[in-house]
C-alpha cells in the first residue's frame, strides 16, 4: 500500500550463497570490497564497500572505518562514516560515531549517533563509487 513495493527492505537471507560472516571472536584488519551480504559479529578495522548488497553490524559487531553499501543495518558500534545508498536501518543498540549518508532511514528508539545526518536524493545515490573512501590518509 502507498508505494511500499518500491522500497522493500533488503534481508540477509536474499543473498543465499553470497553471505560472509565475521564471527564474534574474529578480527579482520584491512579494507573489504564485495558483492552480496556481510554480517559483522566480530571486529573489522578497515573500510567496507559493497557494490551491491547489504552490510549488517550485529549487536556485538564493531567496525572502525567507512561503510558504503546500498543497504546497511546496524545494531552494534561503528566508528566512521556510513554511506547507505538505498536503505539505512539503526536498531536500539546502534552506536555510531561518524556522519550518516542515507536515502531512506529507519531508526529505533535507543540508537545513538554522534555525527551529521545527510539525506541523499536520487541523483546523489546514483553517483559512482568514490575512490577516495578507500584511500589511506596522508598525515605527513
Amino acid at each position: 500500500m502507498w508505494g511500499s513495493d518500491k522500497h522493500k527492505k533488503a534481508d540477509i537471507s536474499q543473498f543465499n550463497g553470497k553471505t560472509t560472516i565475521i564471527a564474534q571472536d574474529a578480527q579482520i584488519t584491512g579494507d573489504m570490497r564485495f558483492t552480496g551480504a556481510l554480517q559483522v559479529d566480530g571486529r573489522v578495522i578497515g573500510n567496507i564497500e559493497a557494490d551491491e548488497g547489504l552490510v549488517r553490524v550485529s549487536e556485538h559487531g564493531y567496525v572502525e572505518g567507512v561503510i558504503r553499501a546500498p543497504h546497511v543495518l546496524i545494531n552494534g558500534q561503528v566508528m566512521g562514516d556510513v554511506h547507505a545508498l538505498e536503505h539505512l536501518e539503526l536498531d536500539a543498540k546502534a552506536r555510531i560515531s561518524g556522519d550518516l549518508h542515507y536515502r531512506f532511514m529507519e531508526m529505533v528508539m535507543g540508537a545513538q549517533i554522534s555525527g551529521q545526518l545527510n539525506y541523499l536524493d536520487e541523483a546523489s545515490a546514483q553517483l559512482p563509487l568514490d575512490q577516495d573512501l578507500l584511500a589511506v590518509p596522508d598525515n605527513s
